[in-house]
């Protein structure tokens, strides 16, 4: 492998040692790893986790990169899951179960489905990164979130040294946000269960899939891959093609802030779009409003050899143009938080893990 010095393998996994990590990143950012191990079958992980550098050290568990920014160099090991299985474990013929390995793609897992004629993840078609990272931001977009499907998690226990399997409940998802996250150094998530209908109503309120399908031509009824193609159309005019130009999607959550906070706002500004919160007492504001009308979109830092910047398309979406630094990158998303801060009072934060540093 191209940038390693040396490396190591069994049928089982592989270990590389001074494994460069910039293609494994959305971002492209520059990134060197101590260790690199890609594990093959997952029954090997507690062998792998009796090793000191994974045992004592800090490990950092990579998808397919799209959800992190390396701020600097990870200072221990990567592990990266690479099983591809995909598979009904259970089906009444209305519902089914679907297990999927972490690391199949997670929008060909999406394809899958639609393939075998399931609903339910048809909004979150064409989201980068693998199963396995799902569950761990529980990723959403045009109003769905993957906790609304997922049956159970699989992951590896460090802390115990044995597999265990999570339900729905015990992963503690909320916005962008789960067990997983919250405590990144205890579960290793190795397969994810997907319970599925193949009679569900498709989630069609949310702004622009609407509008997008009497654009395609369907007024009535539309199946699942029919809304699946309306998402992946918006999504490729809104959002960068990171193989483009680096980039991992959305940057900044939505902020939840308190309904009474919102009325003063409002005041002040009344084109501000307001949504939902998850309880009566908040209120779900637009990042990528608040970042607009601080005159971010399309913005490009020159700073040096730095080409961090925000894509023209979408003001959420922080971009690399060639060179910028995870660094470089991470003081960009700063300065844009600052500025929304001061102008109107909303702290917004990073969705992306940042590595190397902090927020």
């Amino acid at each position: 492998m191209t940038g390693t010095s040396n490396s190591a393998s069994t049928a089982a996994y592989r270990i590389h040692e001074d494994a460069r990590l910039d293609s494994r990143n959305t971002f492209g950012v520059r990134a060197t790893a101590p260790m690199l191990v890609e594990v093959k079958d997952a029954s090997a992980l507690p062998e792998l986790f009796g090793y000191a550098m994974l045992r004592d050290g800090p490990v950092l568990v990579l998808g397919g990169g799209s959800n992190l920014l390396f701020a600097s160099d990870p200072q221990g090991a990567v592990l990266t899951l690479t099983a591809q299985r995909i598979g009904i474990i259970e089906d009444d013929g209305q519902t089914a179960i679907v297990r999927a390995d972490a690391g199949v793609g997670w929008h060909d897992l999406v394809l899958w489905t639609l393939g075998h004629g399931l609903c339910g993840l048809e909004n979150l078609a064409l989201i980068p990164g693998t199963v396995g990272a799902a569950p761990i931001q529980n990723i959403g977009a045009y109003g769905v979130e993957v906790r609304d499907s997922i049956h159970a998690v699989e992951a590896f226990d460090r802390h115990a040294g044995v597999s265990v399997r999570l339900g729905n409940d015990a992963c503690a998802f909320a916005y962008r946000d789960s067990l997983f996250k919250r405590d990144p150094n205890h579960y290793v998530v190795t397969a994810v269960e997907f319970g599925l209908s193949r009679t569900a109503t498709p989630k069609l309120d949310y702004a622009g899939i609407g509008d997008e399908l009497q654009a395609m031509g369907i007024t009535d009824f539309p199946r699942a891959s029919q809304v699946a193609e309306a998402v992946i159309r918006i999504r490729h005019r809104k959002l960068p093609d990171p193989n483009v130009l680096g980039n991992a999607g959305s940057f900044f959550k939505n902020p939840m802030v308190a309904a009474n906070a919102v009325e003063a706002l409002l005041n002040q500004h009344p084109s501000m779009p307001v949504f939902r919160g998850f309880d009566p007492g908040t209120r779900k504001l637009s990042a990528a409003w608040l970042i607009d009308q601080c005159g971010w979109k399309g913005h490009r830092d020159q700073n040096g050899e730095g080409d961090a910047g925000v894509a023209e398309s979408h003001a959420l979406v922080l971009v690399n143009h060639g060179h910028a630094s995870g660094a470089q990158l991470l003081d960009l998303a700063r300065r844009i938080a600052s500025s929304v801060q001061q102008r109107f009072g909303v702290a917004i934060e990073p969705e992306p893990r940042i590595i190397g540093d902090t927020w």
